[in-house]
């Protein structure tokens, strides 16, 4: 047995489950090369939310950022999340785009794409394998885990294989919601191995409480890598932390030969933004602790920490049980897809539409209807014909592969007006088609801070500037 291969969240997930996705490159740019010197086998620092958070929140370029990440951890593969055909937006793009998207990616640092499909359907991740593969990256699917009378073993072994003859090379249990308990790790493991012949990489978030447990099982079952969080953002709704699972698999057949006095100045690092993001309140207690009722609503870390700041912003935390108890529902109505971004959200989203509102439905978001339309794919059980049917009316659903309803769009977006007043990279043409609007803003930002000159102070009509 080899030893254990870990790769590092603190750069992407940890902070997108328990900051909202909050941390800039200042905050992390310093211990870099610190991270890099630690021998893990990835750090997972890319893609997700934190495309959107960088150009909506934070006022930085995510592809400087993914340039600096680069250079400043020469000697770690770096490592992103990709929601395929939804690439990092929340709608099905065209395959060009996808393509473009990946290929830019890849040129800019990226050494690994964790491709996934809210739906595990696999018609959405093909054209996102055969770009990692042209462009030369490792292309690894993760599996959205969820529970369901249907997501047998069988249904986990069968997709192994879909996943393995589309051309990947590796496969993730995507345990976003931390619902793999540790003897059913095992099972799901050696179902996996006996399916397809890639490796197996393992993810979870410590949510319900198990999930080192379920990596010491997973482990000894015969996964090859687990994702880990530094220990100031681990547990709670993050991963279990660095230290301890290197520490647990320390003199075994599994050591992973990592440095404890290495880890423990990366952790000193952090550990003072900790302190910092529980005084603001930007990390909130709610998703610190355990809850083994994820076990029955299967919300993801992410989509906690969002759940909570909208009750939040609505003045209704009150709600926050009701809103939990209804998720289920509304997924059950949704034909029972895995809870993952953008899923996750739409059905959150309608949950707390439906409780806030006092009736289920009165009001359906434009995602929801989109779901229930078969925009985003293939559910493995049927729709609640009822709840579809006050969606779309009499509209025929969808039933190929959503992208090939969809034309190519690379070139609409790079004749765009706005990309071609603003653009100063090919990459601005991708931040643009993901997020017109806020890119936009960024756009103008970005120009402002570089030109010295606000533009809300231009008097635009007659071309002059107050001096």
């Amino acid at each position: 047995m080899a030893k254990l291969k870990i790769t590092e969240t603190v750069l992407r997930d940890a902070h997108q489950s328990l900051l909202a996705t909050r941390m800039s490159m200042d905050d992390m740019r310093e211990i870099l090369p610190e991270i890099d010197k630690i021998g893990f086998y990835s750090a997972e620092c890319w893609g997700g939310a934190t495309f959107d958070s960088c150009i909506r929140f934070l006022n930085e370029d995510p592809w400087e950022r993914l340039r600096i990440l680069r250079k400043e951890m020469p000697n770690t593969k770096l490592q992103m999340l990709f929601r395929g055909q939804n690439m990092l937006g929340y709608r099905h793009y065209a395959d060009d785009l996808v393509e473009y998207f990946v290929q830019k990616s890849i040129a800019n640092g990226i050494d690994i794409i964790r491709i996934f499909d809210a739906l595990n359907d696999i018609r959405n991740l093909e054209t996102a394998i055969k770009a990692a593969k042209k462009e030369n990256g490792h292309a690894q699917v993760a599996i959205s885990y969820t529970l369901g009378e249907v997501f047998t073993h069988e249904y986990y072994m069968n997709y192994a294989k879909q996943i393995e003859n589309a051309g990947a090379d590796s496969i993730c249990i995507k345990d976003m919601a931390g619902l793999l308990l540790p003897y059913k790790a095992t099972e799901l493991v050696q179902a996996l191995k006996d399916g397809s012949s890639l490796p197996i990489q393992m993810h979870t978030h410590y949510t319900s409480g198990v999930a080192s447990m379920t990596y010491l099982k997973a482990v000894e079952a015969g996964a090859d890598i687990i994702d880990t969080a530094m220990s100031p953002f681990s547990m709670g709704t993050s991963q279990p932390a660095t230290e301890v699972m290197v520490e647990t698999f320390k003199g075994t057949q599994y050591d992973t030969g990592l440095d404890q006095n290495l880890l423990a100045e990366i952790a000193d690092y952090f550990q003072p933004m900790r302190e910092e993001a529980l005084k603001s309140g930007l990390m909130n207690t709610k998703v610190l602790g355990v809850n083994i009722k994820t076990l029955l609503y299967q919300v993801p870390g992410g989509m906690l920490s969002n759940l909570v700041s909208q009750l939040k912003e609505a003045g209704a935390e009150d709600k926050y049980r009701d809103v939990l108890e209804e998720i289920p529902r509304v997924r059950k109505d949704y034909g029972e897809p895995p809870l993952v971004t953008p899923s996750s959200q739409i059905v959150g989203t309608q949950a707390v539409l439906n409780v806030l509102q006092g009736e289920r439905y009165k009001m359906i978001t434009k995602e929801s209807k989109k779901v229930l339309a078969g925009e985003f794919g293939q559910t493995i059980k049927p729709f609640n014909p009822e709840v579809q049917k006050k969606a779309i009316g009499d509209t025929k659903p969808i039933t190929c592969r959503p992208a090939d309803l969809i034309e190519p769009q690379l070139e609409k977006f790079k004749n765009d007006p706005i990309v071609q007043q603003y653009k100063q990279q090919d990459e601005d043409v991708l931040s643009y088609a993901l997020f017109p609007q806020v890119a936009t803003e960024f756009f103008k930002y970005r120009e402002a801070q570089q030109t010295k000159v606000d533009p809300t102070k231009a008097d635009t009509a007659n071309k002059a500037y107050p001096v």
